[in-house]
């Protein structure tokens, strides 16, 4: 790190934090200075950030447990045997002592929850993988030693959370919840109200007083002290709190993730910021800033916009959403996915179908065993805000012999669009719905956190029959595919075509020049015979598992298929 580059980054917080704290900025850059050396970070060779051969894996600790060992042992095992080679990066979500929510009630930040395992088992996953951890940053539990010394009176933490009057107008306020915002706390000064955005057992930080940010940075410094190569920024969009405003995506909050990432500059420079932040689509690439911000952002509109597609048999939604698509700023890219822990949000589709096509697809998830989870809006309505079901569930077909094939073909077009792919452990397995696990918790959202038994799961996964057994070697084929193609590359060009309303298609073309890679998906359960591009040659992608093949510039794609051509 150079030295006028280290004084540039300390120019740019100077202003950061003027524009954050005022006349407190001086003070707040010698905090930070106090910060850098700390946890004696050693910075990593200088390296790409990303490539064809990334692709990541998301999980709980314990979504697979054994009698007698601790999760986080059992998953190592797991990824050892089964993922090694296919999945370079695997965000294990919060693994940290938690009050509910399934972990992202977070009672201590800096250790593991001991039915989990602990660190030594946490960077032991790091011998095969890059590591992923969330940071909770815009609530705590209400039993984190943080509120408690809230509520005693006992400095910093009296200090740490926000308070409003619940006479109060309130009501622009935008959240992801039906519960109520403000809830009671009986302090030593007396009752009060705190900001509970998305519980009562989650209070909202205030990040008006510095020293929150502060304690965030370090708990930042030390997540990555422990292993962590990207950090997931949780909750992200409600961080600063204003009343008579919308309180979400704030200027005030680009500003602390412009912090974090000049931060991480001085310190971390391969450290990568993922933002969650599950809105509509420019709202949530608003996180790339000018490429000053998050490295890297969640693809909230493709999982909404896929079912769309898979469930009418027609992709133009889809196609016209990523025809539309502009490429994030140098440095960044984007984080595709199908499904994952939560819902599959609709907000990120706001714009892109028609909203009596957002109802017909809340009918099709209860059809298909799935639930609807709902938020209050401003006005006092309530509105769908995710749908609840399993990916796998979700791709059934009235033909039971195409479930595989439709499953696959969604899988295949998250792989093939620009970015990298990231896949939810119970999609790579197949879980079906577990309305069971719903019964138990009462959380629409656990019919898709499954915890398998092991020897179950494997017993599924070793029997060559078996439909997840079939479907998990066919999805590791295409990544491999995938990772020996340099236009896959998460930077490389894309361009996509209107060939058919049935068909998503795309052409990749690798950044130096040379490969490019035409990849056809036939969202419908009809055969399309499509015309290919330019007059060119193609072929069967080395290693793809072709089931067509080309004549005379025409293919041939059966119900739900999907093939990868390279320009011969």
């Amino acid at each position: 790190m150079s030295r006028y580059w280290a004084s540039e980054t300390m120019a740019r917080l100077r202003a950061r934090f003027e524009r954050l704290y005022g006349p407190a900025a001086d003070r707040c850059l010698s905090r930070l200075a106090m910060l850098v050396g700390r946890y004696g970070i050693e910075e990593a060779p200088s390296a790409p950030p990303w490539s064809e051969k990334d692709a990541w894996l998301i999980t709980y600790a314990d979504s697979i447990r054994t009698a007698g060992e601790k999760p986080l042992a059992t998953l190592k095992r797991f990824l050892d045997r089964r993922l090694a080679g296919a999945i370079s990066t695997v965000h294990v979500l919060p693994f940290f002592p938690s009050s509910s929510d399934d972990g992202f009630s977070v009672v201590h930040y800096r250790t593991v929850d001991p039915a989990l395992g602990d660190w030594p088992d946490v960077r032991a996953l790091k011998e095969r993988f890059n590591l992923a951890f969330d940071l909770v940053l815009n609530h705590v539990s209400r039993r984190s030693g943080w509120f408690l010394d809230y509520l005693a009176g006992v400095a910093p933490g009296r200090h740490f959370f926000v308070e409003a009057d619940p006479a109060a107008d309130l009501s622009a306020v935008v959240r992801p919840r039906s519960t109520p915002l403000l809830h009671a706390a009986r302090t030593r000064a007396g009752d009060r109200r705190v900001w509970t955005t998305f519980s009562e057992d989650q209070v909202d930080l205030d990040y008006s007083n510095p020293d929150v940010l502060f304690e965030i940075l370090d708990i930042l410094l030390f997540y990555i002290a422990m292993g962590a190569r990207v950090i997931r920024l949780d909750a992200v969009a409600y961080l600063w709190k204003k009343p008579g405003t919308s309180c979400l995506h704030l200027p005030e909050t680009h500003e602390i993730v412009r912090v974090m990432r000049d931060f991480l500059q001085l310190v971390s420079p391969q450290t990568i910021l993922l933002t969650e932040t599950n809105v509509p689509h420019e709202e949530n690439v608003s996180y790339f800033g000018r490429g000053d911000e998050s490295q890297m952002v969640y693809q909230f509109s493709l999982p909404p916009l896929l079912l769309h597609a898979f469930w009418r048999g027609d992709a133009t939604a889809l196609t016209r959403w990523a025809a539309a698509l502009a490429d994030p700023p140098p440095g960044c890219t984007f984080l595709n996915f199908t499904a994952s822990h939560d819902g599959i949000g609709l907000r990120p589709l706001h714009g892109l179908v028609p909203d009596g096509e957002v109802e017909w697809m809340e009918k099709e998830t209860r059809d298909r065993g799935g639930q609807v989870s709902r938020r209050r809006n401003s006005d006092g309505s309530e509105s769908a805000y995710e749908l609840n079901i399993s990916w796998y569930s979700a791709m059934a077909d009235p033909d039971p012999g195409r479930h595989a094939a439709r499953f696959l073909c969604s899988q295949a077009v998250m792989m093939a669009l620009k970015g990298i792919p990231a896949f939810y452990l119970h999609t790579l397995t197949s879980t079906p719905n577990d309305p069971d696990a719903v019964s138990r918790t009462g959380r629409a959202r656990s019919i898709n956190r499954h915890a398998w038994n092991e020897a179950e799961l494997a017993s599924r996964l070793d029997d060559p029959a078996s439909p997840a057994s079939r479907l998990l070697r066919d999805l590791l084929a295409l990544l491999q595919c995938r990772a020996a193609c340099p236009a896959f590359h998460p930077d490389a060009a894309q361009a996509v075509l209107d060939l058919d309303p049935a068909l998503f298609a795309l052409e990749r073309a690798a950044p130096e020049g040379g490969q490019r890679v035409l990849a056809l998906h036939n969202c419908s359960g009809r055969t399309i015979e499509a015309s290919l591009p330019d007059g060119a040659a193609w072929e069967a992608l080395p290693g793809f598992p072709a089931r067509s093949h080309p004549e005379g510039g025409r293919l041939a794609l059966r119900p739900y298929a999907c093939e990868w051509l390279v320009q011969a």
